[in-house]
């Protein structure tokens, strides 16, 4: 499930925690990290959970309307295409899925107000209208529907946000990566796919002798890492002219440590590889200048630790 850039991500935010507070052992930041790779698995689970609350308003509201005075045609023949949906049936009726989110003590039942919000919002939508009005009745077109639904109205709901940020001090910044597994659920459930839970790392998802570990990945880049922090930092604060001792604590240099870090520890991962995938990070944590900042210190500070001998890969190109 977790690919090796959110990877570096858990590690980015184990290192800079530790940084900021001073105190913590690398022990410590092992279990937290582990902890925090768990959490974005959790997330996923959390979130196909929501299918059927959605599903079960739908239908309240359609039960509201016809237990009304005078109710419409329309109210006292509904639509029921979305309220009974077989994506919601087959995820209550699966006793796995079931089991995990159960086991976990989810519950969407105190959030019923955004499951209402959101709700109405899909109905209000176009590709709901069109979805309703076809006349096909499938799993397929159900998780179709859910996937768009998926995609257009959770990533910048900002109720949702606060909610996912007071269960779980690890779900800041996994929501988008948690929604695309769940899409890539829908999509395999639509094929008739049986549910089952997620590896955590992709590595186990491959098959192969060459396969390396993702888990040993990002354990061993979090070792090097606090292991060689003072080092790093140091050769940071050497190279820029007029470096405030302040900054040492910037997320910039937390970065450019992990990146020499990863160059000197992995020697079958491309130094460009390296690289861009901190450039990439200094775009999120970082302002508007550490992306040319972290590039070019990261490029300079790297040839300087292949001029001394100290990095070295295993293959050509990889320099």
């Amino acid at each position: 499930m977790l690919n090796r850039r959110i990877l570096r991500i858990k590690a980015f935010k184990v290192l800079y925690s530790n940084v900021l507070s001073g105190n913590m052992s690398l022990s410590q930041a092992e279990v937290m990290l582990d902890q925090a790779c768990e959490a974005t698995r959790d997330l996923y689970i959390y979130m196909l959970g929501i299918v059927s609350p959605l599903t079960r308003i739908a239908r309240e509201r359609i039960e509201a309307a016809k237990g009304k005075f005078n109710p419409t045609e329309e109210e006292r023949n509904p639509n029921m295409k979305f309220a009974d949906n077989a994506l919601a049936r087959l995820l209550d009726e699966d006793a796995d899925f079931q089991k995990v989110f159960n086991k976990k003590k989810y519950s969407w039942l105190p959030y019923d107000l955004l499951i209402k919000k959101i709700m109405t919002s899909v109905a209000s939508k176009d590709y709901y209208a069109a979805y309703m009005a076809s006349e096909e009745r499938s799993l397929a077109e159900d998780c179709k529907l859910f996937i768009r639904i998926f995609e257009e109205e959770f990533v910048d709901s900002v109720e949702l946000e606060q909610i996912l940020e007071e269960k779980s001090l690890y779900w800041n910044s996994d929501l988008a990566y948690a929604l695309t597994w769940c899409c890539k659920t829908f999509k395999s459930l639509a094929k008739g796919e049986n549910w089952s839970l997620l590896p955590l790392y992709n590595s186990e998802l491959l098959k192969g002798d060459d396969v390396e570990s993702d888990k040993y990945f990002v354990r061993k880049l979090l070792q090097a890492s606090f292991a060689g922090y003072e080092k790093y930092s140091a050769m940071v604060a050497e190279s820029v002219v007029g470096w405030e001792k302040e900054r040492l604590f910037s997320t910039d240099v937390v970065l450019i440590v992990m990146g020499l870090a990863e160059v000197v520890t992995f020697p079958t991962i491309p130094v460009k590889v390296t690289i861009n995938e901190y450039v990439e990070l200094s775009k999120f944590f970082g302002t508007p200048k550490s992306r040319s900042f972290v590039n070019g210190l990261l490029d300079r500070l790297v040839q300087n630790l292949v001029n001394e001998g100290l990095v070295k890969k295993d293959g050509k190109g990889l320099l």
